[in-house]
Protein backbone atom coordinates (compact mmCIF):
# COMPACT_ATOMS: atom_id res chain seq x y z
CA UNK A 1 0.00 0.00 0.00
CA UNK A 2 2.89 2.38 0.76
CA UNK A 3 3.98 2.31 -2.90
CA UNK A 4 0.49 3.05 -4.21
CA UNK A 5 -0.02 5.79 -6.79
CA UNK A 6 -2.55 8.50 -5.92
CA UNK A 7 -4.12 10.72 -8.58
CA UNK A 8 -5.16 14.14 -7.22
CA UNK A 9 -7.79 15.88 -9.38
CA UNK A 10 -8.31 19.46 -8.22
CA UNK A 11 -8.22 22.89 -9.86
CA UNK A 12 -6.70 24.66 -6.84
CA UNK A 13 -2.89 24.96 -7.14
CA UNK A 14 -2.68 25.39 -3.35
CA UNK A 15 -4.24 21.96 -2.83
CA UNK A 16 -1.65 20.35 -5.11
CA UNK A 17 1.20 22.22 -3.38
CA UNK A 18 -0.05 20.96 -0.03
CA UNK A 19 -1.06 17.41 -0.93
CA UNK A 20 1.87 16.31 -3.08
CA UNK A 21 4.54 16.56 -0.34
CA UNK A 22 2.11 15.17 2.24
CA UNK A 23 1.32 12.11 0.10
CA UNK A 24 4.98 11.68 -0.88
CA UNK A 25 5.98 11.74 2.79
CA UNK A 26 3.55 8.84 3.34
CA UNK A 27 5.32 6.85 0.62
CA UNK A 28 2.82 7.36 -2.21
CA UNK A 29 3.63 8.27 -5.79
CA UNK A 30 1.53 11.24 -6.94
CA UNK A 31 -0.14 12.15 -10.23
CA UNK A 32 -1.86 15.51 -10.66
CA UNK A 33 -4.70 16.85 -12.81
CA UNK A 34 -6.27 20.33 -12.77
CA UNK A 35 -9.56 19.47 -14.50
CA UNK A 36 -11.97 16.59 -15.06
CA UNK A 37 -10.88 15.72 -18.60
CA UNK A 38 -7.24 15.36 -17.59
CA UNK A 39 -8.29 13.43 -14.49
CA UNK A 40 -10.29 10.95 -16.56
CA UNK A 41 -7.42 10.57 -19.02
CA UNK A 42 -4.87 9.84 -16.30
CA UNK A 43 -7.27 7.59 -14.41
CA UNK A 44 -7.79 5.40 -17.47
CA UNK A 45 -4.25 5.44 -18.89
CA UNK A 46 -1.99 5.50 -15.82
CA UNK A 47 -3.91 3.03 -13.60
CA UNK A 48 -3.58 4.88 -10.26
CA UNK A 49 -4.40 2.96 -7.10
CA UNK A 50 -6.76 5.67 -5.82
CA UNK A 51 -8.15 9.13 -6.65
CA UNK A 52 -8.54 12.20 -4.50
CA UNK A 53 -11.22 14.12 -6.40
CA UNK A 54 -12.66 17.63 -6.10
CA UNK A 55 -16.25 18.09 -7.26
CA UNK A 56 -15.99 21.74 -8.31
CA UNK A 57 -13.85 21.31 -11.42
CA UNK A 58 -13.72 23.96 -14.17
CA UNK A 59 -14.77 21.76 -17.10
CA UNK A 60 -16.65 18.66 -15.88
CA UNK A 61 -18.50 18.39 -12.59
CA UNK A 62 -16.80 15.92 -10.27
CA UNK A 63 -20.03 13.91 -10.01
CA UNK A 64 -19.87 13.34 -13.76
CA UNK A 65 -16.22 12.27 -13.43
CA UNK A 66 -17.27 9.63 -10.86
CA UNK A 67 -20.11 8.43 -13.07
CA UNK A 68 -17.92 8.11 -16.17
CA UNK A 69 -15.06 6.49 -14.31
CA UNK A 70 -17.31 3.87 -12.74
CA UNK A 71 -18.25 2.67 -16.22
CA UNK A 72 -14.68 1.45 -16.75
CA UNK A 73 -12.92 1.23 -13.37
CA UNK A 74 -13.40 0.32 -9.71
CA UNK A 75 -10.46 2.47 -8.56
CA UNK A 76 -11.08 3.86 -5.05
CA UNK A 77 -12.30 7.47 -5.09
CA UNK A 78 -12.08 9.78 -2.07
CA UNK A 79 -13.97 13.00 -2.74
CA UNK A 80 -12.35 16.14 -1.32
CA UNK A 81 -14.75 19.04 -1.75
CA UNK A 82 -16.03 22.28 -0.27
CA UNK A 83 -19.60 21.20 -1.07
CA UNK A 84 -21.03 20.29 2.32
CA UNK A 85 -24.68 19.57 1.53
CA UNK A 86 -25.84 16.09 2.47
CA UNK A 87 -27.43 15.69 -0.97
CA UNK A 88 -24.03 16.21 -2.64
CA UNK A 89 -22.37 13.63 -0.39
CA UNK A 90 -25.13 11.10 -0.95
CA UNK A 91 -25.05 11.64 -4.72
CA UNK A 92 -21.27 11.17 -4.84
CA UNK A 93 -21.40 8.00 -2.75
CA UNK A 94 -24.35 6.56 -4.67
CA UNK A 95 -22.49 7.14 -7.93
CA UNK A 96 -19.58 5.09 -6.63
CA UNK A 97 -17.25 7.27 -4.54
CA UNK A 98 -15.70 5.40 -1.62
CA UNK A 99 -15.59 8.29 0.82
CA UNK A 100 -16.12 12.03 1.23
CA UNK A 101 -13.95 14.58 3.06
CA UNK A 102 -15.03 18.22 3.35
CA UNK A 103 -12.77 21.24 2.77
CA UNK A 104 -11.24 22.66 4.87
CA UNK A 105 -9.81 19.33 5.98
CA UNK A 106 -7.24 17.78 8.28
CA UNK A 107 -4.47 15.90 6.51
CA UNK A 108 -4.62 13.14 9.13
CA UNK A 109 -8.28 12.47 8.39
CA UNK A 110 -7.72 12.47 4.63
CA UNK A 111 -4.82 10.01 4.93
CA UNK A 112 -6.90 7.72 7.14
CA UNK A 113 -9.81 7.75 4.67
CA UNK A 114 -7.40 7.08 1.81
CA UNK A 115 -5.83 4.12 3.62
CA UNK A 116 -9.31 2.72 4.33
CA UNK A 117 -10.27 3.02 0.66
CA UNK A 118 -7.10 1.21 -0.41
CA UNK A 119 -7.69 -1.54 2.18
CA UNK A 120 -11.26 -1.92 0.96
CA UNK A 121 -10.01 -2.51 -2.57
CA UNK A 122 -7.50 -5.10 -1.37
CA UNK A 123 -10.09 -6.96 0.70
CA UNK A 124 -12.62 -6.91 -2.14
CA UNK A 125 -10.06 -8.72 -4.29
CA UNK A 126 -9.24 -11.35 -1.66
CA UNK A 127 -11.05 -14.59 -0.87
CA UNK A 128 -11.97 -16.03 2.48
CA UNK A 129 -13.95 -14.84 5.52
CA UNK A 130 -14.44 -11.12 6.16
CA UNK A 131 -12.60 -9.72 9.18
CA UNK A 132 -12.81 -6.40 11.06
CA UNK A 133 -10.91 -6.44 14.33
CA UNK A 134 -12.33 -9.27 16.44
CA UNK A 135 -15.48 -9.40 14.30
CA UNK A 136 -15.63 -11.96 11.48
CA UNK A 137 -18.14 -13.15 8.92
CA UNK A 138 -17.92 -16.48 7.10
CA UNK A 139 -20.47 -15.86 4.39
CA UNK A 140 -20.43 -19.40 3.04
CA UNK A 141 -21.16 -20.89 6.47
CA UNK A 142 -23.35 -17.90 7.44
CA UNK A 143 -21.48 -17.61 10.74
CA UNK A 144 -20.65 -14.36 12.55
CA UNK A 145 -18.17 -14.34 15.42
CA UNK A 146 -17.21 -11.70 17.94
CA UNK A 147 -13.92 -12.96 19.29
CA UNK A 148 -14.46 -16.68 19.89
CA UNK A 149 -18.20 -16.37 20.48
CA UNK A 150 -20.71 -16.99 17.71
CA UNK A 151 -23.27 -14.20 17.26
CA UNK A 152 -26.72 -15.24 16.13
CA UNK A 153 -28.29 -12.86 13.61
CA UNK A 154 -31.60 -12.91 11.82
CA UNK A 155 -31.62 -13.26 8.03
CA UNK A 156 -32.12 -9.50 7.57
CA UNK A 157 -29.43 -8.61 10.11
CA UNK A 158 -26.99 -10.94 8.37
CA UNK A 159 -27.80 -9.42 4.98
CA UNK A 160 -27.26 -5.91 6.37
CA UNK A 161 -23.95 -6.86 7.99
CA UNK A 162 -22.83 -8.54 4.76
CA UNK A 163 -23.30 -5.33 2.76
CA UNK A 164 -21.38 -3.38 5.42
CA UNK A 165 -18.56 -5.97 5.38
CA UNK A 166 -18.42 -5.89 1.58
CA UNK A 167 -17.81 -2.15 1.90
CA UNK A 168 -15.54 -2.31 4.95
CA UNK A 169 -14.26 1.13 5.91
CA UNK A 170 -16.48 2.79 3.32
CA UNK A 171 -19.58 4.90 3.89
CA UNK A 172 -22.66 3.05 2.59
CA UNK A 173 -25.63 5.35 2.04
CA UNK A 174 -29.07 4.74 3.53
CA UNK A 175 -30.46 4.30 0.04
CA UNK A 176 -27.87 1.68 -0.95
CA UNK A 177 -28.37 -0.35 2.23
CA UNK A 178 -32.14 -0.28 1.90
CA UNK A 179 -32.01 -1.23 -1.77
CA UNK A 180 -29.52 -4.08 -1.25
CA UNK A 181 -31.25 -5.60 1.78
CA UNK A 182 -34.94 -4.74 1.37
CA UNK A 183 -35.29 -3.96 -2.33
CA UNK A 184 -35.77 -0.84 -4.43
CA UNK A 185 -39.32 -0.24 -3.18
CA UNK A 186 -37.94 0.46 0.32
CA UNK A 187 -35.11 2.85 -0.65
CA UNK A 188 -36.46 5.72 1.43
CA UNK A 189 -37.53 3.92 4.63
CA UNK A 190 -34.63 5.16 6.75
CA UNK A 191 -36.48 4.63 10.05
CA UNK A 192 -36.73 0.90 9.30
CA UNK A 193 -32.98 0.82 8.60
CA UNK A 194 -32.26 2.69 11.84
CA UNK A 195 -34.11 0.01 13.81
CA UNK A 196 -32.04 -2.80 12.27
CA UNK A 197 -28.77 -0.92 12.78
CA UNK A 198 -29.80 -0.70 16.42
CA UNK A 199 -30.33 -4.48 16.51
CA UNK A 200 -26.86 -5.06 15.03
CA UNK A 201 -25.26 -2.75 17.58
CA UNK A 202 -26.99 -4.56 20.44
CA UNK A 203 -25.38 -7.80 19.28
CA UNK A 204 -21.99 -6.61 18.02
CA UNK A 205 -20.95 -3.61 20.12
CA UNK A 206 -19.43 -3.75 23.60
CA UNK A 207 -21.44 -0.61 24.40
CA UNK A 208 -24.33 -0.12 21.93
CA UNK A 209 -24.84 3.46 23.17
CA UNK A 210 -21.26 4.34 22.10
CA UNK A 211 -20.68 2.23 18.98
CA UNK A 212 -17.15 1.64 17.77
CA UNK A 213 -17.80 -0.89 14.99
CA UNK A 214 -20.94 0.28 13.16
CA UNK A 215 -20.59 4.05 12.87
CA UNK A 216 -23.15 6.65 11.77
CA UNK A 217 -22.35 9.21 9.08
CA UNK A 218 -25.09 11.74 9.97
CA UNK A 219 -27.63 12.23 7.23
CA UNK A 220 -25.69 9.99 4.83
CA UNK A 221 -25.40 6.37 5.97
CA UNK A 222 -23.28 3.93 7.97
CA UNK A 223 -19.73 2.62 7.99
CA UNK A 224 -18.27 -0.63 9.39
CA UNK A 225 -14.77 -0.11 10.76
Amino acid sequence: MSRATILVVDDEPAIHRFLKPSLTAEGYAVLQAADGAEGLRLATTSAPDALVLDLGLPDIDGLVVIERLRLVSDVPIVVLSARDRESEKIRALDLGADDYVEKPFGIGELMARLRAALRHRQKAASAGPFQAGDLSLDLEARVVRKGEAEVRLTRRELALLTVLFQNLGKVVTHRTLLREVWGKANEHDTQYLRVYIGHLRQKLEDDPSAPRRVLTEPGVGYRLV
